[in-house]
């Protein structure tokens, strides 16, 4: 249905992106080529109200209220000035503002043509008719609640009455709905419980983006879940009837979003929830050779913890990059190693080293934290944003996995920390899970993907060369190393378990709780098969033991379900 047209406006509706602009961001449009300037008396007058005009259109409230004449100032304050006009603007829903033509002066009032675009209104024309106090080079705006939006008359006030469209549905990777209708339900509950997320009311620091976007102020929206992730698809575009006090300026009506068909698949959804079992945990798993998120379980994208030795899968794709080391380089056999005076325990205290290959599958911190010091913040730092750290993420709402910048990690002992996952180094199981996935494909990073049907996109991040090397280190874990945990047999599986210190677990300052499982998170991340990799599964347990002993285990089952649903 076109919106009506009314109150002197041409208005043309077409489908707007759901998403406006945040509200001092409306778009700064040049003026058009038919801005009229005045060559007689009148000219310094039109300068006025185009400088008026133009800064509105850059929304540079400060300059348009230094316009004002003193009388207008006076009786309001620039304050309640700016919040007039972002009231204005989001019961609009404006986007951006074009300035037509400035007229000639009748009387106190110079007119001017603009159009206006909106999220929810489409696109209006009007008339601005801004009132003056002076003449000449001495004249003034004088403020009007009218000067608020075009077609406003003395004493109007914008307002709104808005209603949004059925919700779409919510499907599975074979079409199975995860949530529908008004109450959402699914005949798969335990599955959609799971990822779904809820609807709520709007939250108070949303409100403003969500009434820009034209939602009316009762609305239940997804904040959290694919609910939030497809927040804009499922909701559609609000309509309703815009009013200038009783005068109707434009009417719209909704329009219904359309069904969202995310890759999630129910099967393997179901098995990572069976693999948790009642703990507070996190289990994602991707297929590699489409980015595809095939499970999100838990807190799986939602949270972040320290990675521990899952970021030697990073460490050493550095190292390696570098030349710093090859997998077969000797290590000494040690129990700790000394960085800038601090002394760095291997977990339990136990003696490792030999070749990169046997320190990497034992997770030997002896040998990777020194690794890391030599490497340096800036080559491990740029290695980890290859890998997604401090980017936004494909997932809208997900956690982005954070190490700080190279010029703020520290000296060498921060740098070794963080090279073994702890330091300031904060991840979630959904980002390591992409790392695992890059080591699959070769050294190509799949971005991660929740449309079904969506195009693979990969991003180069090390060399097949590199990523094989650490292929390599990944399947001693699992053959001999901390991982044999996720073992499967007649399947060759690599793999990274990580154990992050939560608190002091070594010497005097250790922590002495009863339950030591408490003081660490448990991660594993694997692959299988190897050579032709068909699932990549992240496990996050946060205090909850070692990776080996919690992890492994549910990475495997994960694994397992995987590789007999999928072909």
């Amino acid at each position: 249905m076109r919106p009506q047209r009314s109150a002197g406006f041409t208005l043309r509706r077409r489908r707007l992106l759901t998403r406006a602009a945040p509200l001092v961001g409306i778009a700064a449009v040049a003026f058009a080529a038919g801005i009229v300037y005045a060559t007689g008396p009148g000219r310094a007058e039109r300068q006025l109200v185009t400088n008026y005009v133009r800064a509105w259109v850059h929304s540079d409230y400060a300059r348009m209220y230094g316009l004002l004449d003193p009388a207008s100032r006076a009786g309001i304050t620039e304050s309640a000035f700016v919040t007039a006009y972002e009231n204005t603007a989001r019961t609009a829903t404006l986007q951006s503002l074009h300035v037509i033509k400035v007229g000639s002066r009748t009387g106190d009032v110079i007119p001017v043509r603009v159009r206006v675009t909106t999220a929810v209104f489409g696109t209006l024309k009007g008339s601005l008719d801004v009132p003056l106090v002076g003449t000449g080079s001495a004249a003034e705006v004088r403020y009007s609640d009218s000067l608020l939006f075009p077609g406003l008359g003395a004493g109007e006030h914008l307002s709104r009455r808005m209603r949004l469209p059925p919700r779409a549905s919510l499907l599975a990777d074979d079409g199975t709905p995860l949530a529908q209708g008004p109450d959402r339900t699914s005949p798969i509950p335990s599955v959609a419980g799971q990822i779904v997320g809820g609807l709520e009311a709007i939250p108070g620091d949303l409100a403003p983006s969500y009434e820009q976007q034209g939602y009316p102020p009762n609305a239940k929206v997804g904040l959290d879940g694919l609910e939030r992730i497809f927040q804009p698809q499922l909701a559609g575009l609000p309509g309703g009837t815009l009013r200038a006090g009783h005068r109707v300026l434009a009417r719209s009506q909704p329009v219904p979003g359309l069904p969202v068909h995310t890759t999630i698949d129910p099967a393997i959804e179901a098995a990572a929830i069976q693999a948790m079992g009642p703990d507070l945990a996190g289990i994602a798993a991707i297929n590699p050779h489409t980015g595809a998120v095939l499970a999100l379980a838990g807190i799986a994208f939602s949270d972040l913890q320290p990675p521990g030795s899952t970021m030697k899968m990073i460490t050493v794709s550095a190292v390696l990059t570098a030349h710093l080391a090859t997998p077969a380089t000797v290590f000494a056999d040690a129990s700790s190693a000394t960085i800038d005076g601090y002394t760095l325990q291997n977990a339990n205290g136990e003696v490792c080293g030999g070749t990169l290959i046997n320190a990497f599958a034992v997770s030997c911190n002896s040998v990777f934290a020194p690794l890391g010091a030599r490497l340096g913040g800036a080559r491990l730092v740029a290695m980890a944003e290859k890998f997604g750290f401090n980017q936004p993420s494909s997932i809208a709402g997900a956690a982005i996995p954070e190490i700080p910048s190279a010029s703020t990690i520290g000296d060498a002992l921060a740098v070794g920390s963080s090279a073994i996952g702890q330091g300031m180094v904060l991840t979630s199981a959904l980002a390591m899970t992409d790392v695992g996935a890059t080591m699959a494909m070769g050294g190509r990073r799949p971005i991660p993907t929740l449309v079904y049907g969506q195009k693979p996109r990969f991003v180069r991040v090390i060399t097949k060369h590199v990523a094989d090397e650490v292929q390599q280190m990944m399947i001693a874990v699992v053959q001999y190393g901390t991982g044999t945990a996720a073992q499967i047999p007649g399947i060759t599986v690599a793999g990274k378990t990580g154990t992050a210190e939560l608190t002091t677990t070594q010497g005097p300052g250790a922590n002495q709780q009863a339950n030591q499982n408490q003081n660490t998170d448990a991660w594993f991340v694997g692959y299988a098969p190897v050579g032709r990799p068909r699932i990549v599964v992240g496990a996050l347990f946060p205090q909850n033991g070692a990776g080996g002993a919690t992890a492994a285990p549910a990475v495997r089952q994960v694994l397992i379900a995987g590789l007999q649903h999928l072909h």
